[in-house]
């Protein structure tokens, strides 16, 4: 696979992490280095791993996994989006009550649903019979990167927007999950 062909899979792939970084970076009041190397790290593993575990399901299982891919990805962007929306709903004060969404479950919800588009991948490159491990290697550094772009714009946005934004958080988690959604469901 050509350099550029690769780059440009890698920078789509990572669109979707870009942007729920972007919303996390909203939600958190204070964003710290754990929070960057946490999300960024997850996310660009996940990223990494979900092709190579994609190219090693092979051809065979294609077709069970891009049936059900796009469900998965949004019910678990629906989840912690849904979950970020009544907890910002629900506050009474000024004093965030969010969970760290750059911990515990929802981390790993969130670097799922971001990285099944890359199991697809995985699943094509086996099909084209080429290697996995420097498009994995590139799809997770591009990720990792995009992710804490996002996140840094994120925070500067949430802090000229003041506390409120976690709505805007969980709203923009789950306009992801209905895009891929309706990507899936409209064009097959």
């Amino acid at each position: 696979m050509d350099p550029l062909t690769l780059f440009g899979i890698a920078i789509a792939l990572a669109m979707d992490a870009f942007a729920v970084a972007l919303g996390a970076g909203l939600t958190l009041p204070e964003l710290t280095g754990r929070h960057l190397f946490r999300f960024g790290f997850h996310f660009g593993l996940f990223q990494a791993l979900m092709p190579v575990l994609g190219w090693l399901a092979g051809v065979s299982l294609r077709e069970y996994i891009e049936a059900v891919d796009h469900w998965l990805a949004f019910g678990l962007l629906a989840l912690v989006g849904g979950k970020m929306l009544w907890e910002a709903l629900q506050e009474q004060d000024d004093t965030p009550r969010l969970e760290d969404p750059t911990r515990g479950w929802s981390l790993v919800m969130l670097s799922v649903a971001t990285s099944i588009d890359a199991l697809a991948v995985g699943l094509s490159l086996a099909v084209l019979g080429l290697e996995i491990w420097t498009p994995a290697l590139i799809i997770g550094l591009t990720a990792g990167i995009l992710t804490l772009c996002g996140m840094l714009l994120g925070q500067r946005l949430g802090s000229a927007w003041g506390q409120k934004v976690e709505i805007f958080g969980g709203l923009i988690l789950l306009a992801i999950g209905l895009k891929i959604l309706l990507e899936h469901t409209l064009l097959q």
